[in-house]
């Protein structure tokens, strides 16, 4: 919902229009260019309110902030015809009092992200995206997630570990308290992505294969959990309890930095044996090649 008051909305909309106009070259839009001088910065409004398939004289009301309030298909026109990247795209449609459109889904860690969790090894962390998709994984999380690395792309997501992968039976001591959580987070995310097939696909997927999560998708749970505990029992090393937070990348809001931090002493020992465990096992392998 927007927020903005509409007067000042307004106001910030037809100056926001007015200075991407006057900020673009004919060349930009595919004109051709203008002989002479002209006392018209940039595009005319002319050109614009061709561009975006309205009357001029509603781009001059816009311009002038009159009480005009354009559909959210005029408003990507007018973003479509000024060549608006992604950020500002949003912008206009949030005071346009309209829900920014969907980004694409990042499928890419960008290379600062990966390096950071390398960075913050020994202490195990990930990425994911709104569908809970593991985009990546340092040595540690790696390890404590059952050598998740080592699975199929496909079979890297957070739900399908909970629900479809019987490798994850009994690895959570607080199952319902994390598996609710989870659905609750997705639930959370799919309003805003209610547009994505993969993300839709995921949801089929896992409300034909596991009547647990059809039992807590249809509660309508609605939940994002920036920190918390979970209790884990490793097949390897026993109890391990983290301490976990949910940090937000300014760039792309639609990833999620995961951080785990050992709760108590036993965890610290069991996760640095994890490590040691997973050093060794990758020796040993560099040896057989």
């Amino acid at each position: 919902m927007n927020t903005t008051p509409p007067q000042r909305g307004r106001h910030e909309l037809a100056a926001f229009l007015r200075a991407r106009r006057e900020a673009l070259a004919p060349s930009d839009v595919g004109l051709p260019p203008r002989i002479g001088a002209s006392r018209t910065p940039g595009l005319r409004r002319e050109e614009v309110a061709t561009l975006a398939g309205v009357s001029v004289d509603y781009l001059v009301r816009l311009e002038q902030a009159r009480d005009v309030r354009p559909s959210a298909q005029v408003v990507q026109s007018l973003s479509n015809a000024l060549k608006l990247s992604a950020d500002q795209t949003g912008y206009l449609f949030t005071l346009a009092g309209h829900r920014a459109p969907e980004r694409p889904a990042t499928q890419q860690v960008p290379a600062g992200i990966g390096a950071l969790i390398d960075d913050i090894g020994p202490l195990p962390a990930m990425v994911l995206n709104h569908r809970l998709d593991i985009l990546a994984v340092n040595e540690t999380m790696a390890a404590l997630l059952l050598d998740i690395d080592e699975r199929p792309a496909s079979e890297r997501n957070v739900l399908r570990m909970c629900f479809l992968d019987s490798r994850f039976d009994g690895f959570y001591d607080a199952r319902d308290d994390v598996v609710r959580g989870a659905v609750a987070d997705l639930r959370a995310a799919w309003v805003n992505h209610s547009h994505d097939a993969e993300l839709a696909a995921l949801i089929d997927e896992l409300e034909r294969g596991s009547a647990e999560f059809s039992r807590y998708w249809q509660s309508r749970e609605v939940s994002v959990r920036s920190r918390g505990d979970k209790p884990m029992h490793h097949p390897l090393v026993g109890p391990v309890t983290v301490t976990f937070d949910v940090l937000t990348p300014l760039g792309d809001p639609d990833l999620r930095l995961i951080v785990y931090r050992p709760a108590d002493a036993q965890s610290r020992s069991a996760l640095d044996e994890l490590g040691r465990f997973r050093s060794h096992r990758k020796q040993r392998h560099l040896r057989t090649i």
